[in-house]
């Protein structure tokens, strides 16, 4: 039976069942579409990255003998829509069955299946063989669950996958070691040279550029660093665990502006893509340890398999079990337009310049940067969260929506009332000068709460909490802040509350 098999961009999994054997009756599909290009505003290099690995995983793909159908994004025949396009496919190549694998984005999912039910031929969809959970097993694990607990789940997942356990208890006799995992980066630690790799996508930011895709960032087009196949992936996981591991745990939550990589893997795209798996990456790390405990102490080994074995999977997790009424939460009703130096990095607050900087010099920033950074920031200021779902989403080059909008309008932006946090992540300029050195080269003075230079963070906090009173004073969990600004003399309080409603007036002049 003549076959036609779709393949999304970030379905690129060399180890999928699908590819064992060669036949001449299934042709592989692939595809740049402006349709996906489009949904929202991208990072050049994340268009880049996709393109250059969609194409990489193309070329194996022929080199093992499969018939592969590849549509480039200024093929004059391509209609820049996934349906239409395959509706041409299935009919100038006499197609007669129809598969794909499942989408990890629900408006895919939605339009394949509605695709699907319109088509004339036969159709089937298949797992993509890379997840350890299916989509729907942790809204089975907290069946009738007000909220869901990672802690909870990420210790069935230990014991269900017999990951860093000893029968039935965690191999230390303790399950988190989160506690020892927040330190500041000193000021003579040394951090590895991130590894990078020089791949030319000269000839793919030409036609990107041809085809007027909109798009913002920076890209050096003759180098660029991320992996754009299997084998660059599994380099830039041996320099994680040679380099890498031994301190990740340790400074995963510092804020410096000496380096942009710092001890992170970098491996959210490699493994959003599927060029690696979660199961080998957990797998390789839990091994390195065993082999060199006397470098890599338990807590920065458990550090790392808890963001991929519990939290990745929690999150997906959370995603199918809430959309499509997840994207349209607004917990705290918040709808000021996010600042336009978000786009930019032109602004006088050094946390949230080196942050939004770095993030468009490489696409990257890690999670602390991305939630007690610009996340606090817009959260403290009242951002609409569609539009900030839209920023992260388009800037990161790991973000695809299933882990994206879980992270920034759950865990970040408080805006599904509690389902991922048990409170909001926000925080005063004492936090980020504890966690980070940016606050010695500010123009605003941290210990500063009011007057001239005073640091934004400060009053911007309790102003938060001030107008949020109604929806957060039963809190249990910030309950010691309202405590603490109830204890303020009236006229301190007053002082806050006119140096943010100043800030919020003039914030894009921060």
């Amino acid at each position: 039976m003549k076959t036609l098999r779709l393949i999304l961009g970030d379905q690129l999994n060399y180890n999928h069942s699908w590819f064992q054997k060669v036949d001449e009756d299934v042709i592989y599909l692939l595809a740049e579409v402006k349709q996906e290009t489009d949904y929202v505003r991208h990072h050049i290099q994340k268009i880049t990255s996709f393109f250059a690995a969609m194409r990489e995983f193309s070329k194996w793909l022929s080199s093992k003998g499969h018939n592969v159908k590849y549509i480039e994004l200024n093929d004059p025949e391509n209609p820049h829509d996934f349906s239409d396009l395959i509706n041409k496919i299935i009919e100038s190549k006499k197609i007669e069955k129809f598969e794909y694998q499942l989408p990890d984005e629900y408006r895919l999912d939605e339009q394949l299946k509605d695709f699907c039910q319109n088509l004339s031929i036969e159709n089937e969809f298949f797992d993509t063989e890379h997840f350890y959970t299916s989509r729907t097993e942790m809204q089975v694990f907290f069946k009738d669950k007000k909220q869901y607990l990672l802690e909870s789940f990420y210790r069935h997942m230990r014991k269900k996958h017999n990951v860093l356990m000893n029968g039935k208890e965690p191999v230390t006799g303790k399950w988190n070691y989160d506690k020892e995992n927040r330190k500041k980066l000193p000021k003579d630690q040394q951090v590895p040279t991130p590894k990078s790799f020089d791949n030319d996508v000269t000839e793919i930011v030409k036609i990107i550029d041809e085809k007027g895709v909109d798009y913002f960032g920076n890209i050096e087009a003759e180098k660029l660093v991320w992996p754009v196949n299997r084998k660059q992936s599994l380099d830039l996981l041996d320099h994680f665990m040679n380099d890498c591991l031994p301190l990740f745990g340790k400074y995963q939550d510092a804020l410096t502006d000496r380096d942009w990589s710092l001890f992170h893997s970098r491996l959210s795209f490699s493994l959003n893509t599927k060029m690696l798996s979660p199961k080998e990456v957990v797998d390789r790390s839990v091994e390195e340890w065993e082999t060199r405990k006397e470098e890599i102490s338990i807590a920065q080994l458990e550090g790392f398999v808890r963001q991929i074995l519990g939290w990745r999977e929690f999150m997906r997790g959370i995603y199918w079990a809430k959309m499509p009424d997840y994207e349209s939460l607004n917990f705290f009703d918040h709808s000021k337009s996010l600042p336009s130096w978000y786009w930019t990095g032109e602004t006088k607050m050094k946390c949230m310049s080196h942050a939004i900087s770095q993030s468009l010099d490489h696409a990257y920033a890690h999670h602390i940067q991305r939630l007690m950074i610009t996340g606090n920031f817009a959260l403290l200021a009242g951002i609409n969260p569609d539009e900030l779902d839209d920023w992260y989403l388009g800037i990161y080059i790991d973000a695809i929506q299933w882990v994206e909008i879980t992270n920034t309008r759950g865990m970040s932006q408080f805006a599904d009332g509690g389902i991922i946090g048990t409170k909001p992540y926000v925080s005063s300029a004492s936090y980020i000068n504890k966690m980070s050195d940016y606050c010695k080269s500010c123009h605003y003075s941290h210990s500063k709460k009011t007057g001239e230079k005073a640091c934004p963070f400060n009053s911007l906090y309790w102003q938060f909490y001030e107008r949020h009173r109604d929806k957060l004073s039963d809190n249990h969990r910030v309950g010691m802040m309202y405590r603490t600004w109830d204890k303020m003399g009236s006229d301190r309080k007053t002082e806050y509350l006119k140096q943010a409603q100043y800030y919020l007036e003039n914030i894009e002049s921060l």
